[in-house]
Order: C-alpha cells, then sequence, then structure tokens
C-alpha cells in the first residue's frame, strides 16, 4: 500500500488504515452483469479448493507402506496427526468414519489462513459468510451424526445430561440446548475474529513500518529510524500470525470432533 506524506501525521496514518479497513469488504473480480459475479473471496476459495483437492489426489497416489517422496510423507504425517489427535482422541470409539470430514475441514482452513498471508491473496476466513458456512457444515454433522446414533427423540431428550432431578430437567435441558446452538456462532465468530484480527495487525504494523520510512526519507526526521523497530515488530507478529493460522485450523477442527464425540456419546 503506498501513500505519500502530506505533513499531517494524523491524516498521513487514518488515511490508509481506512483504506486498509475497507480492503476486506467483498468486492466482485468477475461481474456477470446485475451485481452478479466472484468476489475476492470466493476467487480464493476456489483456488484453496483446487490446492486442497490437486494435494490429495496427488499426495494419495504416491502413499505406500512406506511412503515416497517429502510431499507424500507430508501429506501422510498431517493425516495421520488428524487422525490420532482429533480422531481418536477426541471421539474415541468409531472415530475412522468421521476422519475424512475432519481433515478436509482442517486442512482447507489452513491452506486458507496460510493464502491469506501472502502479500495480495485474500484468505476465505477473513470474511463472516464463509467461517459461518463452515460453522453450519460442522453444526449439521455433529447433530446429524447424534440423531443417526440415539435417534431424533433420543437426542433430543440427551441434551441433558442422565441422573438430573427430575423438577431441574427442563431447565438444564434448556441451557444445555442454548449451550448447543451458540456453538454454531462461536465456532464461525473465534475462527473469523482471529483472522480478519491478525491480519489488520499486520497491515497496520505495515503501514507504521512505511510512514516513518517515510518520514526519515522526507525530511530527514531522526525519528524515521522508528522505522527498524517497526519492522521488527511487523516480523515478529508475521510469525506469530504464521502459528495462529494453524492454531485456529487445529481448534477448529479439534472442536468439531469434540461436538461428534459428544453428540454420539451417552452422558
Amino acid at each position: 500500500m503506498a501513500f505519500e506524506l502530506t505533513g499531517n501525521p494524523l491524516n498521513d496514518i487514518s488515511a490508509p488504515i481506512e483504506e486498509l479497513s475497507e480492503s476486506f469488504n467483498s468486492t466482485l473480480v468477475f461481474d456477470f452483469g446485475n451485481g452478479v459475479g466472484i468476489t475476492q473471496y470466493t476467487f480464493w476459495m476456489i483456488i484453496i479448493c483446487a490446492i486442497v483437492l490437486g494435494g490429495v489426489l496427488v499426495g494419495v497416489r504416491k502413499i505406500k507402506v512406506v511412503p515416497e517422496g517429502k510431499f507424500a510423507g507430508l501429506v501422510e504425517w498431517g493425516y495421520d496427526a488428524v487422525r490420532r489427535n482429533m480422531g481418536e482422541g477426541a471421539i474415541g470409539h468409531g472415530y475412522k468414519k468421521h476422519i475424512p470430514f475432519i481433515a478436509t475441514m482442517f486442512f482447507f482452513i489452513l491452506i486458507s489462513n496460510v493464502i491469506g498471508l501472502i502479500p495480495g491473496a485474500k484468505t476465505p476466513t477473513g470474511t463472516l459468510s464463509v467461517t459461518f458456512a463452515l460453522a453450519l457444515l460442522s453444526f449439521l454433522y455433529f447433530n446429524f451424526y447424534g440423531i443417526k446414533a440415539k435417534g431424533g427423540w433420543g437426542y433430543i431428550k440427551s441434551i441433558a445430561p442422565s441422573g438430573l432431578p427430575k423438577p431441574m430437567v427442563p431447565i438444564i435441558w434448556f441451557f444445555e440446548f442454548f449451550s448447543l446452538v451458540i456453538r454454531l456462532l462461536t465456532l464461525a465468530v473465534r475462527l473469523y475474529g482471529n483472522m480478519f484480527a491478525g491480519h489488520m495487525i499486520l497491515g497496520i504494523f505495515a503501514i507504521m513500518t512505511q510512514f516513518f520510512i517515510l518520514d526519515l526519507i522526507s525530511f530527514a526526521n531522526p525519528a524515521g529510524v522508528a522505522a527498524i523497530a517497526w519492522a521488527v515488530f511487523l516480523v515478529a507478529m508475521y510469525a506469530l500470525e504464521c502459528l495462529v493460522a494453524f492454531l485456529q485450523a487445529y481448534v477448529f477442527s479439534v472442536l468439531t470432533a469434540v461436538y461428534v464425540g459428544l453428540a454420539q456419546s451417552e452422558h
């Protein structure tokens, strides 16, 4: 993001930050007319779906008893990590049938988050509509298997823990049902909030670094040396955001696995 100094520090900083904030708005990159088209988030989502699908197909073709090649080994290692940590660890008995869904969610979110760290790219998880859609898929998935395991009425009754005094059942059931429904919102908002905030912070640090560099060049102002500190902070925040990109994919996927396990368990 390039900008010129006007001599008013407040305007010099606020203008690019406002432009940065607006850059997160959904805009059409392919307009088919009448307001119908493909937004930048949909565009990148298509690319990421192709990357995930291509990576899995290529990796599976090369997977053997002893994987050949670093890429095949990486794919198998990632899948095995999902199987052990999110499947076997969080779901327990009968976890194997859920691994394809959970692994797909994990790798899609992870690659989306990582792609968003590339300058000029847009992460689909940086918009609430995409994270809500992912959360809705997760919500429908674990409720479906809960109903499949216990039956419709059995699943409804199981929302309240067993062994409660009868007068307490309706009250506890209501709060447990509310907690169940709110999972949809928390899954969506947690992922969106972390990715949006992280990218905003990176953008602001980049703006401040550029601002002080221009200040140093334009006015030979010793305060421009602060650009070095801002650049160091920017690198540190970028490294932290790489970690957050992985953690948010892990948290979303492992929570989905936990919810699947809870939906099917007898409690």
